[in-house]
């Protein structure tokens, strides 16, 4: 019994939200109810929501998932939204340890490799630079190394999109007030319309970089997935590192891969924080009915236990599912 579960990776937080329990997707506002629910003043708290599984999970079929951002804005794909998700899977729906998941921006593998710890790999692709991908305009073709103009300052950027759009600033330093700073200003920037993450990178040596993160649909990050692995590809295609990246930022380190073709895989640990059911209240101001089933809004509330590390069979205690993600 649970109208929520709460993850978090290095960080990163994100409400996973089961369709099948509270559809938010049949809100006359999705977004605005993203918005409510990851208030960390009026609502539970959090940088994005992930909605899934959307539909049945079953044997070889790709599970769904649509995820937004603190804003209420789309997320095309999070790498620690994936590497969440697939931990829910297999703690909520007798998961497997791999399972292929399908967000908007295509299906992504993604492997649980050590339950104890939440240590999942995501295999995120190989990402484009093409200014047409992004979208950026006014920086024609292959966007590595271009100057951009923001608020009178030249920098020279790396434009990629591996399932959402990223600028990576190379810098000999790099801050959190330098993040609070310009990343509003590059992820507004008029040369991209659909705005841009954005990631100030300092590179250490051929194998370590350092970044501090701009989300354009949550802000100032501790950590993003997707964020390191723009990074290590930007540094890679710039040819500051190596094959292996070790990715650090202000709530830890990820470690990336990238292979010959430019294919990026991420590894790193998540970790569920809390679960729990919705207040009376905040479900009318999302605009639900009012549950049936939960327990009183008074009654404390127990979390499900961690995950078995026992692989042949659910977790104990866990809810039934309808199949096995695959």
């Amino acid at each position: 019994m649970y109208d929520f579960v709460k993850y978090q990776a290095l960080g990163n937080d994100y409400l996973v939200i089961d369709p099948q329990r509270i559809d938010l997707l049949e809100l006359p506002s999705t977004a605005q109810a993203a918005r409510l629910l990851c208030d960390r003043h009026f609502g539970i708290g959090a940088d994005g929501v992930l909605l899934g599984p959307v539909g049945a999970v079953r044997d070889g079929e790709p599970v769904v998932l649509r995820a937004f951002n603190s804003d209420g804005s789309v997320c095309g794909r999070s790498a620690n939204g994936l590497r969440i998700f697939a931990l829910y899977l297999y703690q909520y729906h007798q998961g497997a340890r791999d399972v292929v998941i399908r967000t908007l921006a295509g299906d992504t593998a993604v492997r649980i490799e050590d339950l104890d710890e939440g240590i999942a790999r995501v295999e995120m692709g190989r990402p484009t630079f093409e200014a047409a991908d992004i979208p950026a305009q006014d920086l024609p073709g292959p966007v590595v190394a271009r100057p951009l103009d923001v608020a009178g300052r030249q920098l020279q950027v790396i434009c990629l999109n591996n399932g959402n759009p990223h600028t990576v600033v190379p810098l000999p330093e790099v801050s959190a007030a330098l993040a609070h700073e310009v990343g509003p200003l590059i992820a507004g920037h008029p040369a991209f319309p659909e705005r841009t993450n954005v990631q100030f990178m300092r590179v250490l040596d051929r194998e370590t970089v350092e970044i501090e993160i701009w989300e354009r649909g949550a802000g100032y990050a501790l950590a993003s997935g997707s964020s390191a692995c723009a990074a290590a590809s930007a540094a890679h295609a710039l040819g500051l590192v190596d094959h292996a990246v070790r990715v650090r930022m202000p709530g830890g380190a990820f470690e990336t891969a990238i292979d010959a073709q430019g294919a990026v895989t991420l590894s790193g640990a998540s970790e569920q924080v809390a679960a729990g059911f919705l207040a009376p209240r905040l479900r009318a101001r999302l605009g639900l009915p009012a549950a049936l089933d939960t327990a009183a809004p008074d009654t404390p509330v127990t979390g499900p236990p961690a995950p078995d590390t026992d692989t042949s069979r659910p977790t104990a205690g866990a809810p039934a599912g309808q199949g096995t993600a695959a």
